[in-house]
């Protein structure tokens, strides 16, 4: 069977949602993926991040993490996204790379693959779903194969029972979120291996 190649990205501000990824590209590596895992890139201003500490201190825990370019999302077969919710949307930097990938949608280089996705919150009822709902709407358009959790595992109950991806409270990513990513992703490759199986 054909190793899948899953491309694991992620924009973080404080780290709930890197710790998510490497959750993730962990889960899909013991799953038989070739992961690649990828930062999205900072857009907020300089002078923004380095006056928050803790912002800053985060962007440099990850300057070993490669960002995300359009070479990564052709290379792969699936995806597996984690930013955090803005005001019921996702984060306005994962949304500026997503923008960046007309040329490869009008090519069809988008399609046909499977993608799912998680994302987190300063609270427990701070746009999460929204955020998720957002994001597979432009997975649709892109022709891409939804792969949301559902409820399919304990360990998604146990995470708070969110059937359209794992979200977690910023700050608050345990093992009973590893868990629930772990599926996710799991669930991910195993639908990736039937495609390019």
């Amino acid at each position: 069977m054909t190793q899948p190649k899953i491309a694991v990205i992620f924009y973080t501000t404080y780290g709930t949602n890197h710790a998510i990824a490497l959750a993730a590209a962990e889960a899909a590596e013991a799953a038989g993926a070739e992961v690649r895992l990828r930062r999205v890139k900072e857009t907020a201003p300089m002078a923004v991040v380095e006056g928050q500490a803790p912002w800053k201190a985060q962007l440099e825990k990850m300057a070993n993490i490669p960002e995300v370019s359009p070479d990564d999302m052709e290379w792969a077969d699936g995806y597996f996204f984690s930013a955090p919710t803005r005001y019921g949307v996702v984060a306005s930097q994962m949304r500026a790379f997503i923008d960046t990938l007309g040329g490869l949608w009008s090519k069809g280089k988008l399609a046909d693959k499977p993608v799912t996705a998680t994302t987190s919150a300063g609270n427990l009822h701070g746009g999460q779903e929204t955020t998720l709902i957002s994001l597979y709407t432009t997975f649709m358009h892109w022709g891409a194969i939804l792969v949301p959790p559902g409820y399919t595992a304990q360990a998604v109950y146990d995470a708070g029972g969110n059937p359209y991806g794992y979200s977690a409270k910023a700050g608050e990513f345990d093992e009973v979120g590893k868990a629930a990513v772990a599926h996710q992703a799991t669930r991910l490759v195993e639908f990736t291996k039937k495609l390019v199986g």
